[in-house]
C-alpha cells in the first residue's frame, strides 16, 4: 500500500499544496487531477522519492520511503511527463538503460518485443523517430514491468494516438487486475476509471 501522509509541496517561494492524504492499496489506481502549475508533476516526484515533501512523509507497505530508499525504488517504475531518452542512442538501448536503473536485466529479445509490442522500430536513433514513438519507446517500460508492483506516471497519454491509449489503458487494465498500485496525471479522459481522483489546485 502507498500512503501520502499530509503532505505539503513548496516551490519557487509558492505552496503548490498541503495536509494532502490519500492511500492506494494494491488493485486500485489513483487520478491526479488539476491544471498545469497545480503540483502535479511535483506530486508524483515525491511520492518516488525524487522531491523532498516540505511536510508530510510518504509511506510504502507502513514503512517511510526515506528509510526504504533503494528497496522502495526496485517495487516502483516512474515514467515523468517528458519521456527520460537520449536521441543519440536507439529505442533498444534507451529501454535497456532504463530497466538496469532500475535493477532490471532483461534480455535483448524481451526489449524487441516490448518495442515491437508498442509498434516501435528498435534500430534507428531515438532522433530520427516522431515525438508520439518517443512517447511509446519510454512507455514499453511498461510492458516489461508487469511483475513491478507500483506505477507512477505522468501524463502517459501525452502525444499518443488512440491506438497508443489503447495499449496502454490495456496494460493499465492487466496491471490493476494482477494487483498492482497505479498513480497516474492526465488533462485529458484516461478511458479507464479510476478507483480515486485527487484535485489539485
Amino acid at each position: 500500500m502507498l500512503e501520502a501522509r499530509d503532505l505539503q509541496c513548496e516551490r519557487g517561494g509558492r505552496t503548490l499544496f498541503r495536509q494532502l492524504g490519500f492511500s492506494v492499496e494494491g488493485g486500485a489506481l489513483l487520478r491526479v487531477a488539476g491544471p498545469n502549475g497545480s503540483g502535479k508533476s511535483s506530486l508524483l516526484r515525491i511520492l518516488c522519492g525524487l522531491l523532498a515533501p516540505a511536510a508530510g512523509e510518504v509511506r510504502w507497505q507502513g514503512e517511510p520511503i526515506a528509510s526504504l530508499r533503494e528497496e522502495y525504488s526496485r517495487q516502483l517504475v516512474y515514467l515523468g511527463h517528458a519521456p527520460a531518452v537520449k536521441d543519440d542512442l536507439t529505442a533498444a538501448e534507451n529501454l535497456f538503460i532504463s530497466c538496469s536503473l532500475a535493477g532490471m536485466r532483461p534480455a535483448a529479445d524481451a526489449l524487441h518485443q516490448a518495442l515491437r509490442r508498442f509498434g516501435v522500430p528498435h534500430g534507428p536513433m531515438l532522433r530520427r523517430l516522431s515525438q508520439g514513438q518517443r512517447r511509446r519507446a519510454a512507455l514499453a517500460r511498461l510492458a516489461l514491468s508487469e511483475e513491478v508492483p507500483l506505477w507512477l506516471l505522468d501524463e502517459p497519454f501525452s502525444a499518443l494516438d488512440a491506438g497508443g491509449i489503447e495499449l496502454v489503458n490495456d496494460l493499465l487494465a492487466r496491471q490493476l487486475a494482477k494487483g498492482g498500485a497505479i498513480v497516474l496525471t492526465t488533462h485529458q479522459d484516461p478511458g479507464i476509471a479510476a478507483t480515486r481522483v485527487v484535485g489539485l489546485g
